[in-house]
This record gives C-alpha cells, structure tokens and sequence, in this order.
C-alpha cells in the first residue's frame, strides 16, 4: 500500500438553517480544499461524498453527482455514502484506500447536510431512523433516549452516582463550549458554567440541553493524495497512518457489552494496528460527542483512560488542551456543531489544521504531531476511526 497524505482542507461555517443548498454548501467547501492544495478541478480523479439526509431536507437525492459537476470535476465517478452521523468518515476511510491501492493518485472527499433546515421535529424523526426502525423506533427510541440509557447504565456499571455523574458530564460540556467559543466555524458560541448545565431543560432523563449537541447545517471537503503527489503539492503533508471500521446491529443485540460499545472497539484496535501507534501517541482527538455521556464511552475506548474514569478526567482538565490528551479542541459536535454527513470529514479538516499550526491561538493544541478522528453513526451501527501524522 502507498503512503496516502491530506494535502488541502475546506469546510463552512457550521450553524443554524442556511440558505444554499447541500450542493451549494459543498461546492463552497470543496473550493476552498483544491485552492489549498494548488490542485484544478480537472486533477479530481473521483469524488467520494458523505450525505445522509438530502432526500429529507430538500427533496434532493444524488447530491454527489450534482456536486461533481458544480465545482468543474466533470464525469468523474462520484459516490454517495450513507453511514448515519459516521457517513463523512465511511468517505474519507475508502478515499484512502483507493488512492493506497494506486487505483487513484488524487480524490477529493466531501461531507454535506442541511439538518437544522429541517427544524427539530423532522429531525429528530429522521435521526431517529437509524435505529432499528422495526423494534426500536416502535418503542418510542430516539437518540437522546439511546444515550439517555446509556448514561444511567453507565452510572450502575462503573457505581457512580448519577448526581456525581452528571456534574462530570457537566465538565465535559463547560469545556466544549469554551473551545467553541474560539472556533470561527463553530455553530454554538456560548460560555456556561457547570450549573448552567445542571440548571438547563431536561431532553431526556437524565440528560439535560446542554448535554445534547445541535441540529447543524454545513459541508467540509478534504484532498487526499498519494505520496509521490503530496510531495509536489504540499510543504506540509499529513498522512493518514491507520485506518479502522465496524459495525454492529441493533442496540438491544448490543446488550452484552454496553454501555461500552464493541464496535468502536473493534475499529480502533484496526486503526492502531496499521498504524503501529498506541493511544499514549495521540495528541489530539476529535471524538464524536454527540451526547456528553458519549464523551466519556468513546475516551475509554479508545484508550486514552480506563474505564469509568474518564469523567475524573475531564474534571482534572486530563482530556483538555494541555492535558493528557487534548479531545474536541474545536468544540466538537457540541459546540462546533454536527451536519450529519459533513461531521467526519469536518473532523479530518479540523485534525490537519491542528497538525499544521492553523487553528485559532487560543485552541491550537502545542506541539501535536499525531491525531485520531472517531466517528460513530447510529446507536453504534457504524464506527470509524482514523489515525493522522504530521508529514515534516
């Protein structure tokens, strides 16, 4: 297999409704990635594009084809990719190994969505369709329900008081903000405090607003190249080192192992595999926080504490810039906000910016040379990770 490298990022601001389209989004995107990378749209061999609810949204299905064709990249295959909330990381993982087969020597990724032009009640209807729509949606499951579950059992395995708990979760949150806050992209720009969470609208027991992460429209874009081509384009490659992704079915057939989740187990240990890195090596990881009890899962699988310790971490300031390792340094979904099928890609755009010394000052995490992205759709149906290094 090639070495396979980032050589120029693009993303939108993240926020409420917008007017463009999902095509129109990306486009936006995708621009600002080939101009980084000195690349024209006729060097995209193909096109590889994460999109979740474009049906729902607008009415417009095969947003990637359309895309294609807007930003100039014409009669290039052009694929869609549907993964719930991880479909942006399902593109970017199988852009990467197309060009380290040598099939390809240069692709373009993309993430685009519209979900806060939704509005909450058909988004939440739609969200919700990636559970089991049979068994589980039947039964009144929606996603803060799913975490909602998944913090209480959280709570008994790991013997924390739910009180105690929710304070740690309310950490979690207070640090996210205060990230956003700092991100120029981000959706929600706001300071609490942890009794501001603790204060806040109950969602779903016993999870409260500041909890849950928003509805959010926006695209992100990434150029993946080969190593031969990195080296002509960029003075700052970064590579994709490892690569990981599971999958499982329903929640109630995950019952076994939860509230840890197999599948994100699973294709971690693949990432580090590759890679031949272990969580001590990473810097820096964007983690998908959709809830703030999904913080605390996923930094446990993926190594970076044991578990049911995760929560005293974040209190310590372990998982913040400075910290052991430093986790959703842009705000995350939280803050930063979450456009389903833009959300992985938007991770790898964030982690390359890092890697590079581009982010804002007061969020740029010191002297990181090796990044993970961990993207998870579903009630865990798909996981994917990714392992990034800085190229000089």
């Amino acid at each position: 297999m090639r070495k396979v490298a980032v050589v120029g990022v693009g993303e939108t601001k993240f926020g409420p409704a917008q007017s463009k389209t999902a095509v129109e989004l990306l486009a936006e995107a995708a621009m600002d990635a080939l101009n980084e990378s000195n690349l024209k749209p006729k060097d995209i061999q193909a096109m590889f594009v994460g999109n979740v609810l474009g049906d729902f949204s607008e009415g417009q299905g095969m947003v990637q084809s359309f895309a294609a064709e807007n930003i100039g990249c014409f009669n290039v295959p052009a694929n869609r990719y549907e993964g719930a909330c991880a479909s942006g990381s399902m593109a970017v993982r199988d852009a990467f190994m197309w060009v380290a087969s040598g099939f390809y020597d240069i692709v373009l990724v993309g993430g685009t969505e519209r979900a806060a032009t939704m509005g909450t009640p058909l988004a939440t209807r739609t969200f919700a369709m990636f559970s089991d729509s049979r068994y589980e949606y039947g039964a009144g499951i929606t996603f803060p329900g799913v975490f909602a579950l998944l913090t209480y059992l959280y709570s008994i395995k790991y013997k924390i008081p739910l009180p105690k708990l929710k304070e740690q979760l309310a950490h979690v949150n207070v640090q996210s903000y205060q990230h956003g806050l700092h991100n120029d992209k981000a959706h929600l720009k706001k300071a609490v405090t942890v009794q501001d969470c603790l204060n806040s609208m109950m969602v779903a027991s016993p999870l409260q607003l500041h909890d849950c992460c928003p509805f959010s429209d926006g695209a992100a874009a990434v150029v993946l190249a080969s190593e031969d081509a990195a080296k002509k384009l960029t003075k700052k490659p970064v590579y994709i080192v490892g690569v990981g992704q599971s999958s499982s079915g329903p929640l109630c057939n995950q019952n076994d192992f939860l509230p840890r989740l197999r599948a994100r187990e699973l294709a971690v240990e693949q990432s580090y595999k590759m890679s031949g890195l272990k969580p001590s090596d990473i810097n820096l990881c964007e983690l998908h926080d959709c809830f703030s009890i999904a913080s605390l899962i996923a930094a446990e699988s993926l190594g970076f504490f044991e578990f049911g310790t995760s929560g005293d971490a974040w209190v310590k300031g372990q998982a913040d810039i400075g910290g052991k390792v430093a986790i959703n340094a842009s705000g995350g979904l939280k803050s930063k906000g979450h456009p389903i099928g833009a959300t992985g890609v938007g991770q790898v755009y964030e982690v390359t910016k890092q890697l590079c010394g581009e982010v804002e000052p007061e969020r740029q995490v010191p002297r990181a040379k090796v990044a993970m992205t961990d993207t998870l759709g579903g009630d865990a149906g798909t996981i994917c990770n990714i392992i990034l290094q800085r190229g000089w």
